[in-house]
């Protein structure tokens, strides 16, 4: 049993969808996308696809990229023909045979015959592909009920993570797999619109990867949460599902590729030669084993000891990137260049220090002015393996004017 089977239960005769594996013995059920329960495992049985083909069913429509038994659509309620009621909408046209295909593509000179119904341009003509196409998708399985999904628009493979953040849970995975190139996943969780001010903030980790090709690609780390001023004016039609849906794209900065020769391990530096043994004057030693040399071996030079290293610092929790604090006294007349290379100086020397010394999290406050600070913090910490996600800081506190970065 798995999240978005149809399953009936035992002891009625209502259908729902699987919404969430609570535990090893209980699951949650959407009935009727309406409301949802709590159901035990034993209580439930997943409805059979071939129910449709004995009960005279609509068998459930697939999208692109999924199986049945796991479908976006599975939550859809049955809308089958029943005696006495009218069909829910004009039937579909028939398909050309063969031969009328054969006889349109010799009449009209076209390489191929199009299908009756299909206009050129509609909504369900192909989708052009999209330069960058990594979207995370809400759609609705009911009208309360969305199907959280991953879109891959792209020509290229994508091995994807997918977690999710609660105030009272830092993250908790949930799903991993590989995505093949213009296709989409079967619903990774559900999420009610009633819901929608405790709904997690959603986790992905993207790698794009295609078979025989010449280069590799950086890992795409992307943390969505959700706000009602932005949530509903994101909703727009859907590639590859071709559904409207509440899109959101996780690409909007292209996977960087690393080239064959960067992936090389870089050349070891030359071991340092042994040292050589403290300097031994062979007359002095032979004085002393004489006996003529004075008491103190003066033959023997001592090796200088290395100076200890000074132990790493911790920086504090909260980082301040504005001139003034970096440099209280300062009355240089730095250039907007100078300013820059010398925050980003003490914004890398006090992430290393937190990585260094284990620290969970720090805050870097670099304030608004014309985002060129917040742009270039952000494009490193995105590259930087070693962090497990990073957000705007508490606006109530800093305004939003400081980045909140949480570490592995």
């Amino acid at each position: 049993m798995n999240v978005g089977d149809r399953v009936r239960l035992l002891t009625g005769t209502e259908e729902g969808i699987v919404t969430r594996l609570l535990d090893s013995e209980l699951v949650e059920v959407a009935i009727d996308n309406d409301f949802t329960i709590p159901v035990l495992r034993r209580e439930v049985v997943v409805v059979a696809q071939e129910e449709g083909k004995s009960f005279d069913r609509a068998a459930p429509d697939l999208g692109p990229g999924q199986v049945p038994g796991r479908n976006a659509n599975a939550s859809k309620k049955d809308k089958s023909k029943r005696p006495g009621q009218a069909p829910a909408g004009p039937p579909r046209p028939p398909q050309p045979s063969l031969q009328e295909a054969l006889a349109a593509a010799a009449s009209s000179g076209a390489g191929m015959a199009k299908p009756a119904g299909i206009v050129p341009g509609a909504s369900g003509a192909k989708q052009p592909a999209a330069a960058k196409g990594l979207f995370l998708a809400l759609v609705h399985q009911s009208p309360e009920l969305l199907g959280v999904t991953l879109i891959n628009n792209t020509e290229a493979d994508v091995l994807y993570t997918y977690g999710e953040e609660t105030s009272a849970r830092p993250y908790r995975a949930l799903a991993a797999d590989k995505l093949g190139p213009k296709s989409s996943t079967k619903p990774l969780s559900f999420l009610h619109l009633k819901d929608f001010e405790t709904w997690p903030a959603v986790v992905f980790q993207l790698l794009p990867t295609k078979p025989n090709g010449d280069a590799a690609y950086e890992l795409l780390t992307k943390r969505q949460a959700f706000k009602a001023s932005t949530f509903y004016s994101s909703q727009r039609p859907a590639p590859v599902i071709g559904k409207d849906a509440y899109l959101f794209q996780l690409d909007e900065k292209a996977a960087a590729a690393i080239a064959p020769e960067q992936l090389a391990q870089e050349t070891p530096a030359p071991a340092a030669a042994p040292a050589k043994p403290a300097g031994v004057d062979a007359a002095a030693l032979k004085a002393q084993l004489s006996g003529d040399a004075p008491a103190k071996p003066a033959a023997v030079a001592a090796a200088a000891a290395p100076a200890p290293a000074a132990p790493v610092v911790a920086p504090p929790h909260e980082v301040d990137l504005h001139l003034e604090a970096l440099r209280p006294d300062n009355k240089e007349d730095l250039s907007n260049t100078a300013i820059l290379r010398l925050q980003l100086d003490a914004f890398e020397d006090a992430l290393s220090r937190a990585l260094a010394t284990n620290m969970h999290e720090i805050v870097f406050i670099h304030g608004m002015g014309n985002g060129v600070l917040r742009k270039e913090i952000h494009r490193q910490l995105s590259r930087n393996k070693d962090i497990k996600f990073f957000e705007d800081a508490r606006k109530e506190k800093f305004g939003f004017g400081a980045t909140l970065v949480r570490l592995k």
